[in-house]
């Protein structure tokens, strides 16, 4: 990847601290009031739907997976027409990222699947939840929780994406 491409989404990278023994990738996406049924019941505050990330350079689509949540990078800042690429070659664009989320035995407010860095294909553990109907919060973690960081995600209300998953 080019490194115009890597600044255009750098809110995706892991810092080098973060390679570390503590590594995370945290993006985020969705979460449940008190069951799963309600969680995903459409744009009332719930997870279903398009969220902005934490930098303001890409969007996900959160939906229903079977019997799980997963959620897919639909759009991508960036210039000019090269859509940025992962680790393997392969565009990013509707690139599946989040996966697996089901809600969590301990805590039904919050929802724990898998997230995967574009970069390295790696792929970590994560938890989602809301904070309120149109915030978003996704911590990104290696084995536990505590080795993890948060981001905060806003509900997209941005323009149509373009061809390419290219954000207004």
């Amino acid at each position: 990847m080019n490194e115009q491409g890597m600044r255009a989404h750098s809110g995706w990278r892991f810092s080098r601290v973060a390679r570390g023994w503590a590594a995370v990738l945290a993006l985020g996406v969705l979460l449940i009031g008190g069951g799963f049924g309600p969680a995903l019941a459409g744009p009332d505050g719930t997870l279903i739907g398009y969220w902005l990330s934490q930098d303001h350079d890409g969007v996900f689509q959160i939906q229903q997976c079977g019997d799980a949540v997963c959620g897919h990078l639909v759009g991508l800042r960036y210039e000019g027409t090269d859509v940025p690429r992962g680790y393997d070659g392969k565009v990013e664009c509707n690139l599946l990222m989040l996966t697996g989320f089901h809600p969590m035995r301990d805590n039904a407010r919050k929802m724990q699947g898998h997230i995967l860095d574009p970069d390295t294909g790696h792929v970590y553990d994560a938890q989602i939840w809301t904070d309120g109907p149109d915030v978003l919060k996704l911590r990104g973690y290696l084995g536990l929780p505590l080795f993890g960081e948060t981001q905060t995600w806003t509900r997209y209300t941005g323009g149509a994406i373009g061809p390419m998953c290219k954000m207004p």
